[in-house]
């Protein structure tokens, strides 16, 4: 007598991204629930990434204040990386790239096949106000390694001049303007807000802003990824 149909590893990943998406997710990134794409995302595997280019390299600082190549952080797993600044309010903005983060690390921490093989990394663009100290407050519990194997990183730079051949690098539109509403002038900071996947050698193969910022696609891509780096696990989905 055979068993119950066996449910396909993306497809349970998925299934806790529909339900992510239902539910809001708590803390100060709380927001409306997350949106879903209006068409169906291709499966993994079944189309290609291409490279767009090398993931640019520059000194970055971990919340321990130590200074790192941020090669170290985009290599050997695949990443995904966002820029950040911990004062953004703009729900479209810094907290929407949060959001989806969250999402999709419970679904990372729920498929055994991807861990250990999937790194996050939050990386400041406002130096003057987010010292390391100020990316350990926003990074909370999160900096700390879960059951999934699953990192996430929380970085700054030492100065505006550390940081620029980084968003330069990245492609990554920052602009700063002075708000003198109220007699004094307050710098704000605004932004495109783009996230980049990376893969294991550190090219730049997927760059995704607010309008496809999706758990689901970024997940297939993800999968994607791995796929292509791994032949049985291609063969694999393709026979799901």
């Amino acid at each position: 007598m055979s068993g119950p149909p066996r449910i396909p590893r993306a497809a349970r990943a998925l299934a806790l991204l529909a339900a992510l998406a239902c539910a809001p997710v708590c803390g100060a990134h709380q927001g409306e629930p997350l949106a879903e794409p209006e068409f169906i995302p291709p499966a993994p595997g079944t189309y290609t990434l291409h490279r767009i280019m090398a993931a640019p390299e520059g000194r970055v600082l971990g919340i321990d204040g130590r200074p790192q190549p941020l090669s170290r952080y985009t290599r050997d797993r695949i990443t995904l990386l966002g820029f950040i600044y911990t004062t953004c309010t703009d729900p479209e903005g810094c907290p929407l790239a949060y959001r989806v983060f969250e999402a999709l690390k419970d679904a990372i921490v729920a498929t055994p096949s991807l861990h250990g093989k999937v790194r996050f990394v939050t990386l400041s663009f406002d130096p003057a106000r987010d010292s390391p100290d100020v990316m350990q407050q926003y990074a909370g519990s999160r900096a700390v390694e879960k059951d999934g194997g699953l990192r996430w990183y929380f970085l700054t730079t030492r100065s505006a001049r550390e940081l620029l051949p980084l968003v330069e690098g990245f492609g990554q539109d920052v602009r700063i303007t002075f708000d003198r509403s109220d007699g004094r002038a307050r710098r704000e900071l605004s932004h495109v807000l783009k996230v980049f996947l990376i893969d294991r050698v550190g090219d730049i193969r997927e760059i995704y802003t607010s309008t496809f910022l999706f758990p689901r696609m970024v997940l297939n891509d993800i999968e994607t990824l791995l796929m292509e780096a791994d032949p049985k696990e291609s063969r694999a989905a393709v026979k799901k």
